[in-house]
């Protein structure tokens, strides 16, 4: 074979589309990782590996793809978002090999940087009611019909709980409310309020299901509108409540509180102010689960934080677990029960992605294709992060001082 490029061979003549068969160990550019190929607007391609690829990287030319993949995370990422290029394939496994490349210790540290201080607007300090609506309507307000495409049946934006691998989401999602149900005690007749509602599919199981008395408070109108027209159709008009309405103007109390998916919104320096609240809002005796993203300790922020801040959640921070005990405890509320579900929701996100790529075009009908993709690429990386580690998902139980009855003294109740 005649050499082609640095590390390249071509295929022989027989062949009707030229193939370049790539040593990956020769490219300066690349470590050692899935097979892969890259597929050129002429109809040539690259093959890295001497397996069938995982994913194929669709570009115009060699000369974009090497211009584009020395790009940080984030410009890269916006190159995808503005369709400079697709990936075919596992997209999961494609963010894994672009992480996987070698970066001087200088550019690390420049993204660091840009994470931690170039974004830091003065609502990292004070966010206040009007602008916290805004910054939920942006990801949440986009169309139900494009979050139809890619949740469950229930419309469950959060992480799901898998009994085993090949669970299916819908099953894991009625899973997981049951577990949140289970954990919270709920009981007929308690009062419970679901802080970010969402489109309502925790509040409207808790009250059909469990016979509790539910409120929901969101500050998404699209969400609003949706669960309410669910708890009508359903006809849980008496057992459920829903307010748009920030969950600092809610009134109380109730006996359990539930906050899924809601407080990575908040912002690591209002976390006591948030417990503070909910625990304003809690009866003495009562419960409250809080269940959300959080980061390990000693991980840094980088070019992807920033990619989620501007284009996917605006306003949004990723706390430690010890920021969050330690916010929650000083606020007088005592923890019961901790747990991370970080392979769960590495399996979500990995079914978003799916489910995404499956109904593309329905997708491109409701969203313009920029968001699309933009969601797509989230997940994508989100779920990489989850699997290796550098996320975690935690549910954490709290208890309200008061009645000592109220107070479990076991976990096995929770796995009934």
């Amino acid at each position: 074979m005649e050499p082609n490029g640095p590390g390249c061979a071509e295929e022989p003549e027989s062949t009707t589309v030229p193939v370049r068969y790539c040593r990956r160990e020769m490219q300066e550019d690349l470590q050692a990782g899935p097979p892969y190929a890259i597929e050129y607007a002429d109809g040539t391609f690259d093959l890295y590996g001497h397996e069938p690829p995982s994913f194929k990287i669709q570009i115009a030319d060699r000369e974009l793809y090497h211009r584009l993949f020395a790009l940080d995370a984030y410009s890269l990422a916006m190159e995808y978002v503005k369709g400079r290029f697709s990936v075919e394939g596992d997209l999961v496994a494609a963010v894994r090999f672009y992480r996987s490349r070698p970066f001087s210790r200088f550019w690390r540290g420049l993204q660091t940087a840009v994470a931690r201080f170039g974004i830091r607007r003065f609502e990292t300090w004070h966010q206040s009611r009007g602008r916290a609506a805004k910054n939920i309507r942006f990801h949440y307000d986009q169309s139900n019909d494009f979050y139809k495409q890619f949740l469950d049946a229930r419309m469950v934006y959060s992480c799901a709980y898998f009994e085993h691998l090949d669970q299916s989401l819908d099953d894991a999602q009625l899973r997981k409310l049951e577990y949140i149900c289970r954990k919270l005690k709920l009981e007929a007749g308690e009062t419970c309020l679901d802080v970010g509602c969402g489109w309502g599919g925790l509040i409207t199981h808790a009250a059909a299901e469990k016979g509790a008395i539910c409120t929901g408070c969101t500050l998404s109108e699209a969400q609003f509108r949706f669960a309410m027209d669910l708890v009508r159709a359903r006809g849980l008009d008496a057992g459920v409540h829903i307010e748009l309405k920030d969950y600092r103007n809610m009134r109380g109390p109730f006996d359990k509180i539930a906050s899924v998916g809601m407080f990575e919104h908040v912002g690591q320096r209002r976390l006591k102010s948030y417990f503070a609240a909910l625990s304003g809002l809690l009866r003495p005796g009562g419960l409250l689960l809080n269940h959300g993203i959080t980061r390990p300790e000693g991980s840094r922020h980088n070019a992807e934080t920033v990619f989620i801040r501007r284009k996917v959640f605006p306003g949004s921070e990723l706390p430690r677990l010890s920021d969050v005990i330690g916010a929650a405890e000083f606020a007088g509320l005592e923890v019961l029960d901790v747990e991370n579900l970080r392979p769960h929701y590495a399996l979500t996100l990995r079914a978003w992605v799916r489910r995404l790529e499956e109904n593309m075009t329905q997708c491109l009908h409701c969203v313009e294709s920029s968001v699309y993709r933009t969601w797509l690429l989230a997940f994508a990386g989100s779920a990489a992060s989850f699997e290796d580690g550098e996320l975690n998902l935690n549910q954490i139980l709290l208890y309200k001082p008061g009645s000592a009855a109220s107070r479990p003294l076991t976990r096995e109740y929770m796995y009934a």
